[in-house]
């Protein structure tokens, strides 16, 4: 199973050892792409005003644009200490045991305005930059994203179940297509009595179901699998399968209680 998250926009504080090395990231194709935003954001954030202007920063969050200007000698971390926030809070890596962190490992991509998506043991430095930022040398990082991550990503899925948590603004780096779109699983968690998305306990849910499946050691093989797999695992699944070949299926969770 390969799962897809959004990062956090609060991440924890660099490390005090070793810095980044672009070439030990995982999947190598992406590392030009990365070394190029790279470059870009640690040129830019060398000015703190329009660096707050393209990052949408407020003179409070200035730190971030500091942050950002020192990337390449900061120290690193593994990415899965490095992102923290709601999601991240309810998954809660450090307290998994051994085998479900070793399916952590392999099974968990995170996807990133600046390094495209990384594996949460991947070690990087804290930083400021979504998927939603305009670069004035590349433009649109979802738009700029999309050609390499469609080299790279297929590869990564292989021909696994594709669990995808991402948010809008991270899926429009990659979608998924023709036979990995039919082993990809969408899915939303929603308020049951109002059928509507609240983005705090959206992002816990979701957060929960990747530590439910990761601790269980459920390897569902496929979407339909992956419904019968949580729904034994306690969730109130709704699936809709799609209707033509080359499309992903539809996952709602119904949650009852806002927490």
């Amino acid at each position: 199973m390969l799962v897809l998250l959004p990062p956090s926009e609060g991440k924890a504080a660099s490390g005090r050892g070793a810095p980044l090395k672009t070439d030990s990231l995982s999947l190598p194709g992406l590392t030009a792409a990365r070394e190029t935003v790279l470059a870009e954001l640690v040129d830019l954030s060398a000015g703190e005003e329009k660096a707050r202007e393209v990052l949408g920063l407020s003179e409070g969050l200035r730190g971030e644009v500091a942050k950002n200007a020192e990337l390449l000698t900061a120290g690193a971390r593994p990415a899965g200490e490095i992102y923290t926030g709601v999601l991240y809070d309810a998954l809660d890596l450090a307290s998994l045991d051994a085998a479900a962190k070793r399916r952590a490992a392999r099974s968990l991509l995170v996807f990133s305005g600046l390094w495209g998506a990384v594996r949460v043991t991947d070690r990087i430095p804290s930083y400021r930059c979504s998927m939603g930022v305009k670069l004035p040398g590349l433009g649109a990082l979802g738009a700029y994203w999309r050609a390499p991550m469609a080299e790279v990503l297929p590869e990564a899925a292989g021909e696994r179940l594709v669990l995808d948590l991402r948010s809008s603004a991270y899926a429009a780096a990659w979608k998924p297509k023709g036979r990995v779109a039919e082993r990809t699983a969408t899915v939303r968690v929603l308020h049951a009595p109002t059928r509507k998305v609240v983005s705090h306990f959206n992002k816990a849910t979701k957060g929960r179901i990747v530590r439910s499946l990761l601790t269980s050691g459920s390897v569902p093989s496929g979407p339909a699998e992956l419904v019968e797999a949580l729904r034994d695992l306690g969730y109130e699944v709704e699936a809709e399968a799609p209707a033509k070949a080359g499309r992903s299926w539809s996952l709602d969770v119904l949650v009852d209680e806002i927490h």
